[in-house]
């Protein structure tokens, strides 16, 4: 800048020069002309001479003064700066500058008098005032809005980051919004909420006695009227213990607060003998969009709702899924209706496939190997080329496997990874996945996020909406286990002893393992599983040593012993702090957990071991501790009595302190 200066001084010295050099000369050339000219036309050459002279003046004045015009059209810097502080300072919106560790280095009058603060905010820190974190360094973003209160009043914050001798700041410039908030909270309140409510389980009180079914029905029926009417909100009967309930959006906060008291009361109503208890399932959908947008997201949360067993509220958000209740273990149903509308549409989708991919979930036990090999049985009666992507280095997968190897004809490729699972996709593959409804827990979520078109199978309750849409979606966590609904669906789906006994063996063994021998879990429809596995020719004899622990494995269970607090004077808490490869049955948890149920006054044992950089998590309850939502905060699931959870790169007393938080906040909301 500077330079261009002495570059333009230099210009202008010039032109003055030879500006007055042409005076000069013309006064010069005039004189002579006159002492040879003659008399009369000195008066005329001296008058050209002047002109000459004034004309070189006049064109170095306009050339200074065209200069100076130019160089004073802008400000310079500090001009400029200047102007630009006193808008800022002057301005009626607050405005203040934090360094990059948010201290606050200036500020204007109205960021003091907007923070409600009595001292200087110069050197406080931000969070004083505002507790939203900033843009970090790395963000590639350079701006980011952020609303926040200031002493009552809305703010919408523009953060700019700012670099300045190799310094970051930030600037923030605050718009009040209070009004427009207002306004648009207004118009949220004052939308519609839809939701859907069904009675879970009257459809088991009444083929007991009718009466009473009437007499808990109407119980029912009262409480959800007396609910709505005290929001002034509308409730209609629009099928047999089904309703439809749509009230102003403004209420559900009050529900959310008190965690959806109805739950409660209804599951107090008691009738004849109360051997049944009465619960309702509930899906409400707070989104944007038309009603029908609204109800058809009602519809999703209230599909969930029964997913996870029923005797809860699931309310959908734009972005967000909350669940409240779940404090009951789920009836079993006795009907099998779903069993054969699951099993005739699968049919009917394998029948249209190219090929079908089977698969369970990591690390895969008895019951997701069980099934698996079922799905592919139907498979095979559909005439489709099948295929079931397991972990041949698992230990329980290589003792399933010996059951096979007799059958080298029919199932010779059967069993594949899942590196040759990836090569089996093509642009109509069926993909059937078994025993888990987590995408984070797939045996290949590859193989998930590749194929089109799948279908899931599964007893575990839902944690999450899915993300891929789905084919068919059969879960029921009322069932003991995956293998139970495999059963089902090929009951009512192939002819009879169309089923080969290895494979009755292995469903056999799916639904022992789960139901701890037929001791824990098991329903009506689990007895009429096994009755029909049976009449395949399965054999609790030859199923006997998948149960069997090796010596090494005893060893490491005796480990756990060592270490067993009974935390919250109910809950069982076993460890063993000796780091397994890959080769550890990750199962040793889940027995030493069932073990720990038979210890007096224990209703929840937790059993954590490491595997590699994994902690493993199983939990066991004897149907009074809802174990999945103790484990879903720790990104876990499975059913109310039986679940688990797995925490990468984590230690065993980080575990541990994870585990205890979760207990303690399960039970405060239980108080």
């Amino acid at each position: 800048m500077y330079e261009k200066k002495r570059r333009t001084s230099a210009y202008r010295v010039l032109a003055e020069i030879i500006c007055l050099a042409l005076g000069v000369a013309s006064g010069v050339l005039a004189v002579l002309w006159a002492a040879r000219a003659p008399q009369d036309w000195l008066l005329i050459d001296i008058t050209i001479a002047l002109c000459f002279v004034a004309l070189s003046t006049f064109a170095l004045l306009g050339f200074g003064a065209l200069e100076k015009r130019r160089h004073v059209r802008l400000p310079s810097g500090p001009v400029l700066g200047s102007i630009m502080y006193d808008v800022i300072n002057s301005s009626s919106e607050p405005a203040l500058i934090c360094d990059d560790s948010k201290k606050i280095i200036w500020f204007n009058r109205q960021a003091q008098i907007a923070s409600g603060q009595t001292t200087s905010l110069l050197g406080s820190r931000l969070s004083v005032i505002m507790p939203n974190p900033l843009p970090e360094e790395g963000d590639k973003r350079p701006e980011r809005e952020i609303i926040t209160t200031l002493a009552g009043r809305t703010y919408r914050v523009d953060v700019t980051k700012i670099r300045s001798a190799d310094k970051i700041y930030n600037l923030l410039l605050f718009r009040d919004i209070t009004e427009q908030a207002r306004l648009e909270k207004y118009v949220s309140d004052e939308e519609k909420a839809i939701a859907y409510i069904i009675v879970d389980n009257l459809d088991e009180l009444s083929q007991f006695e009718q009466e009473n079914y009437r007499e808990a029905s109407a119980k029912i029926e009262t409480e959800l009227r007396e609910w709505a009417q005290s929001v002034e909100g509308m409730i209609k009967e629009y099928e047999k213990d089904k309703y439809l309930f749509i009230f102003k959006n403004e209420n559900l906060e009050k529900f959310v607060e008190e965690r959806f008291s109805i739950l409660d009361k209804i599951r107090n109503i008691h009738v004849a003998g109360g051997s049944i208890p009465l619960t309702v399932s509930m899906g409400i959908s707070k989104v944007q969009g038309s009603l029908t947008d609204k109800e058809r997201a009602a519809h999703i949360a209230l599909d969930m709702a029964l997913q996870r067993g029923g005797d809860q509220v699931v309310v959908k958000y734009d972005d967000n899924t909350l669940f409240f209740g779940g404090k009951t273990s789920t009836i079993h149903k006795k009907t099998k209706v779903r069993a054969r509308v699951a099993a005739n549409r699968l049919a009917g989708y394998m029948a249209a496939a190219s090929n079908v991919i089977v698969m369970g979930h990591r690390f895969p036990d008895y019951d997701a190997f069980g099934a698996s090999v079922g799905i592919a049985r139907l498979a095979m009666f559909c005439g489709v080329k099948v295929n079931i992507v397991t972990d041949p280095k698992n230990p329980n997968i290589k003792r399933c496997l010996k059951y096979f190897d007799s059958y080298d004809n029919e199932y010779k490729g059967l069993f594949v990874d899942a590196s040759r699972g990836m090569d089996l996709i093509k642009s109509e593959t069926l993909l059937v996945i078994v025993d888990v409804n987590n995408p984070d827990m797939f045996e290949s979520i590859d193989i998930y996020n590749n194929v089109y078109n799948i279908v899931i199978v599964d007893h575990h309750r839902k944690t999450a909406e899915s993300e891929r849409p789905l084919l068919i979606e059969h879960i029921d966590p009322a069932s003991s286990s995956a293998s139970e609904l495999v059963s089902e669906m090929l009951e009512q789906a192939l002819p009879p002893q169309t089923l080969q006994k290895v494979e009755a063996n292995m469903l056999l063994a799916g639904i022992s393992l789960d139901t701890k021998q037929f001791t824990k879990g098991a329903g009506t429809k689990t007895y009429a599983s096994a009755v029909y596995l049976l009449s395949n020719n399965a054999s609790y004899e030859d199923i006997q040593d998948l149960f069997k622990t090796n010596i090494v494995d005893y060893r490491q269970i005796s480990k756990f012993g060592q270490k067993v607090e009974i935390y919250r004077n109910s809950m069982a808490i076993a460890v063993n702090f000796e780091v397994g490869d890959k080769s550890t049955d990750r199962t040793l948890a889940a027995k030493v957990a069932d073990n720990l149920l038979m210890v007096e006054n224990v209703s929840a044992s937790f059993a954590l071991m490491q595997i590699e950089d994994t902690i493993h998590i199983s939990a066991r309850s004897n149907g009074t501790v809802n174990v999945q939502l103790i484990l879903e905060q720790l990104k876990g699931g499975g059913r109310y009595d039986s679940a688990g959870a797995q925490l990468k790169s984590a230690s065993m007393q980080q575990a541990l302190m994870k585990l205890k938080d979760a207990i303690d906040n399960y039970i405060n909301v239980e108080v």
